[in-house]
């Protein structure tokens, strides 16, 4: 039994690394989400008797969360029915009910670069119960022996299993599960000193909902913002904004409706792979917060960027925009309005340092309206 589970788990793991990774811009986040599940299928008792003989239809219904892309939980409910055999040639019916609180851990996301796939593989472990009753067939027969269980049973489940599921759009995708259960050994209304193995192959329906919208900016019309060259950014990502010549103080005095405020820049750089702004630039990004409630009629351009020498270009702009939106919730966190806030994205369109790691940031220029 052992040698059939690991045959049809491996045969779902290796589809999946066919699978192509989605190009598609999402306009919602991957998760969290919570969905609906049916399945029907087919299940097989493995017992002292010939498994063949004891195949029987099989029909499951779950519904859980995927808390991350990564990481999900569900309850589910499979049964209905089943049967026993007892030597040498004589089979039964009887009903049975199995219910599971189950983790999912989705492959494709945790091993890979991306937060959304079309094709997932994800592990399922569970443990539960199962409930066993209507065992007439066997309790009315000639082969009924001091082993038969008389009443109806109740007995632990432990489950491991793989599911490949396929994402026909934002809401529905189909899948197929294969898993192991370990029941205790009275499951069939039979003792035979030993926990049984059943397993069950299904195909199945899912509806997700509850959806996050990403974060949406609002568009601010302002002068086109000044373009510098590369050493140019270099100084002013590693300067704070100079104080003014003494000539312009007095020119201020003259002309107060005539004042400039300089433009401001610093850059956020982050890790491969991650779009978390790191604690190391937290400083710089406090700097941009106290020049911008210093200079309440400026705006900020925040330009997210990613490395064209990793990943592809789907999801490096997946990065790209992610770090510039977490960089905008930063600022909007700490009291800055969105109407001040530009936010955009080149992906890895565009290397502005040149090099993959310094390419891995977030422009801010600040600048008046």
């Amino acid at each position: 039994m052992k040698k059939m589970l690991t045959a049809a788990m491996l045969t779902i793991l290796f589809s999946a690394a066919y699978a192509q990774r989605s190009t598609e811009r999402l306009e919602y986040e991957p998760a969290p989400y919570v969905f609906f599940n049916i399945q029907a299928g087919g299940q097989t008792t493995f017992t002292n008797y010939d498994q063949l003989k004891l195949i029987t239809p099989t029909a499951s219904i779950s519904v859980g969360t995927f808390f991350t892309p990564k990481v999900g939980a569900r309850l589910h409910f499979n049964g209905l029915w089943n049967k026993g055999g007892y030597k040498p040639n004589s089979t039964y019916n009887f009903k049975y009910m199995t219910s599971d609180i189950d983790i999912l851990l989705n492959l494709c996301t945790i091993f890979g670069k991306g937060t959304y796939y079309p094709f997932n593989v994800s592990l399922i472990g569970g443990f539960g119960l199962n409930y066993a009753w209507d065992n007439n067939d066997l309790n009315n027969s000639r082969f009924r022996s001091p082993q038969t269980w008389n009443n109806n049973c109740l007995v632990h489940n432990m489950r491991i299993g793989a599911m490949l599921d396929y994402n026909l759009g934002k809401h529905w995708s189909i899948n197929v599960e294969v898993a192991g259960n370990s029941l205790g050994d009275i499951l069939n209304s039979k003792r035979n000193n030993t926990d049984d193995w059943s397993l069950t192959i299904q195909a199945g329906l899912t509806y997700k909902f509850g959806f996050r919208r990403k974060i949406e900016t609002t568009p601010v019309v302002m002068a086109a913002v000044e373009e510098y060259s590369n050493e140019q950014a270099t100084d002013m990502a590693t300067a704070r904004p100079s104080a003014k010549p003494e000539s312009k103080e007095k020119e201020v005095q003259e002309n107060p409706a005539e004042v400039k405020t300089d433009p401001f820049q610093r850059d956020i750089f982050f890790v491969i792979a991650k779009s978390n702004i790191r604690d190391t630039e937290r400083k710089k990004l406090n700097e941009v917060i106290e020049w911008m409630k210093a200079h309440p009629n400026t705006v900020a351009t925040i330009t997210g960027h990613a490395d064209a020498g990793t990943g592809t270009h789907a999801i490096n702009e997946h990065y790209a925009s992610q770090r510039a939106k977490n960089v905008a919730k930063a600022l909007t966190d700490a009291g800055i309005p969105t109407s001040r806030l530009i936010v955009k994205s080149e992906g890895d369109k565009v290397m502005p340092y040149g090099d993959n790691e310094k390419s891995r940031v977030v422009i801010i220029i600040g600048q008046e309206k």
